[in-house]
Parts: structure tokens; sequence; C-alpha cells
């Protein structure tokens, strides 16, 4: 029975508030509260990247369990990393002391914490040889915001920090069960970083166009062809991923999704019958790719919000486009 063993996440000292990120962008403090719902969010100093904040995550649950005894280090994080064409996981494994451990990466942006848990679930279901794979993840896409482009500039709830998960053959506090995932590849083009890549290489040109920060081409045109399903598509995963599990909605006690604006969140939880309490809102850490759901089940469980034999489901959604739920069913008491 593979479950999560230990959750943990590192949180940057640097706060940003919505009255600073007002100035910045020019979108008046009460919207960014009200509407798109970030009180403040983290940022990573210049010397922390993606690889040690999910390293910074990764020590704390290995203050409980011998890094020797890890199988398996997945990075499941921002595909922002501290370099291109580069492992973060290779690092992240050598850092943590886990000598007996090999390492990959997941890259699914911002819906990866929900597919890495069914990665890492069928996994250990499929090979006797493993009993602990440490999921790490980091996010510092604080950095790659333009806030004077227009078009891209509502992401600013793009956050930094760190978390990580222990998913283990043996764990006693949860049991991981079904999955739901949907790709719509038709948005495989709306939200990217243009330059410096191998379409626009590094020029002077992406540089002056500043075309190494993400970017919407058409914001226009997404936002009229994502949002008549993106609420949908959001249902239909934890539905389908309930279905799966053996369990009926209304068994539903604790939801963890991503960091959305506000209006969408409230529609989240009508739908699922679920009210604030329910729930995990990352209101004052803001978005951090697929960090989110992490954070949230760590949070949940700090605040006493997971009861034994309660079913929670980590819900995202990442450009390109894809939605994820899993399943979580908590066992401890």
């Amino acid at each position: 029975m593979a479950g999560i063993k230990a959750t943990s996440i590192f949180t940057p000292d640097i706060i940003e508030t919505a009255a600073e990120l007002a100035v910045k962008t020019e979108i008046p403090e009460n919207i960014i509260i009200e509407k798109f719902g970030l009180v403040e969010k983290r940022v990573a100093s210049s010397n922390m990247h993606a690889s040690d904040l999910a390293i910074a995550a990764g020590k704390k649950v290995l203050e409980d369990i011998k890094p020797e005894s890890i199988d398996v280090v997945i990075y499941f994080g921002s595909p922002f990393k501290d370099y291109q064409v580069w492992t973060a996981s290779s690092r992240i494994q050598y850092e943590l002391g886990a000598i007996n451990a090999y390492s990959f990466e997941m890259m699914n942006v911002s819906s990866c914490f929900p597919l890495a848990l069914k990665v890492a679930k069928d996994m250990i279901n499929s090979d006797p040889y493993i009993n602990n794979i440490l999921l790490a993840g980091g996010s510092k896409e604080s950095m790659i915001i333009n806030h004077d482009n227009p078009r891209s500039r509502f992401m600013f709830n793009f956050a930094d920090g760190g978390a990580a998960a222990l998913v283990s053959r043996d764990a006693a506090e949860s049991e991981i069960l079904g999955s739901s995932i949907i790709t719509d590849g038709s948005f495989s083009k709306d939200v990217l970083v243009p330059g410096s890549g191998s379409v626009h290489p590094v020029s002077q040109k992406v540089v002056d166009d500043k075309s190494h920060y993400i970017d919407v081409p058409d914001s226009l045109s997404m936002k009229q062809r994502l949002d008549p399903v993106s609420i949908p598509n959001f249902i239909k995963v934890i539905e389908t991923a309930l279905e799966r599990s053996g369990v009926k909605l209304e068994d539903l006690k604790v939801l963890l999704p991503l960091h959305t604006k506000k209006s969408m969140f409230h529609e989240l939880l009508n739908k699922l019958g679920l009210d604030e309490n329910q729930a995990v809102y990352l209101d004052h850490f803001g978005h951090m790719s697929a960090l989110d759901p992490c954070y949230g089940l760590h949070i949940a469980e700090g605040k006493g919000l997971l009861k034994k034999g309660d079913i929670a489901v980590a819900v995202s959604a990442g450009t390109g486009y894809t939605w994820a739920a899993t399943v979580i069913r908590w066992l401890e008491e």
C-alpha cells in the first residue's frame, strides 16, 4: 500500500505584498486581494534557486528517515530551474545524501504534483525493490514575470518555495488512491517563454524584447477557449479520480488545489459541496508551479484538517493544458 509518509515545505523569508504588486502591475491593491486572491507571496533570495528550494524542503522530510533508505528521487517542480538542459534531480539526490537512490524529473508545469503521486504509487506497486520515493520540487517563478506586459502581468501571483513528499510502501499515515488526468493540447502554445529556446535562441533581440519572460501571445483567445472548459475539466478529473478510488463525492472532506483567482476557487467549492474550511487557499503564499497541492497538504495536516479516514484530493492544472487529480485517504489519528 503506497502512501504519503511525510511532507514538508520551505518558505522563503522575503514577502511581497499586494500593495507592492499594485505598484508593479498598476492593478489596484483591492483587486489583487479580492479578485485574484493574493494578500502576499514569498520570493526567494538571489542565491536560492529551484534546486536549492527543493533541497531545503527535502532536508526536513529526511529528519525522520535515513537518506540511504530513499530508493528514488523525483523532481516535480518548476521547469524554470537553475540552468537550462540540466537535471535538478541529480543535484537534489547528491545534496540530500540519498546515495542509494536514482533520480529523474517530471515536467508538466503546474499540474505535476497529482501526476507525481500517481507515478510514485505505480512505481512502488510494480517494483518490489522500491520502498521509498522522495518527491521534491522547487519554484522560483517570480523571476519570469514581466510586470510591464499587459498580456501576462496577471501572473503576478507566481511565487517561490520548496516542497517535498515521501511516498512509501509502508506508510501508516495515508494511502494514495486513484487518479484522473485530462490533456487538451490545443492550448500547447498559449502560455510560454518565447525567447531563449531553439525557436528563438538567446540574442540581443530576445533581451530587448523581453521575450525571455513568460508570455501569453493571445490572452483574449486563450480566455475565450479556456473559460468554458476549465471548471468542467477540474470537476471531471476530481469526480473520476474519486470514482476510480471507490469513493463517493459526498465523502470528499478536503480539497488541495493550486492557487487560482477567488471566483474559480469558490466555484470549485460550490460544485463539490465544500466550504472554505475544507480547502487550503494559498493567498499568503502565491502560485508555486506544481508545488501548490503539496503545500496545501502540508498546511492541512498542520492545521488538523485531516482526520482518520478522511478523503482528500490534490488537484491542479498546468498550461499545455493538463488537469490532474489524485485521491488520498488519510489514515493517521
